[in-house]
Parts: C-alpha cells; structure tokens; sequence
C-alpha cells in the first residue's frame, strides 16, 4: 500500500535537522560580542551555517522518498 502522506520518514528527517540548523546559526549570530554583530560570528559563521540550513531544507524537500 502506498502512503498518502507527501514525504517520506528520511524527508522529514532532514528537514528537522534543517530547522535544527537555522536556529543554531541565528543563535550563533546574535552571540557576537562585537558592536552591531561585525564580529566573525555574525558575519561569517552564522550566516554560513544558515546558508547550510537552507540548503539542507531545500533538498530535503526536493528529495524524492525510496519505496
């Protein structure tokens, strides 16, 4: 039988560890110590492991289900 639902278990896996990925990255951003956030971790660091968050969510909905 076939499942109705539109993702598979993997799909909503990767998607948790998207979101999971978003949050660290905004958590990483807002614990620079330097003035406006233009330290290493808010410029850098962050914004990257939220690029990273984002991508994992896009391919985790793009990825088709095995059967």
């Amino acid at each position: 039988m076939e499942s109705k639902l539109p993702f598979g278990k993997k799909n909503y896996q990767l998607m948790i560890a998207g979101v999971l990925a978003l949050v660290i990255g905004f958590i990483v951003m807002s614990i620079d110590k330097q003035q406006h956030g233009f330290g290493f971790l808010g410029l850098t660091l962050g914004p990257i492991i939220v690029m990273g968050g984002f991508a994992l969510e896009i391919w985790a909905i793009l990825h088709r289900p095995t059967k």
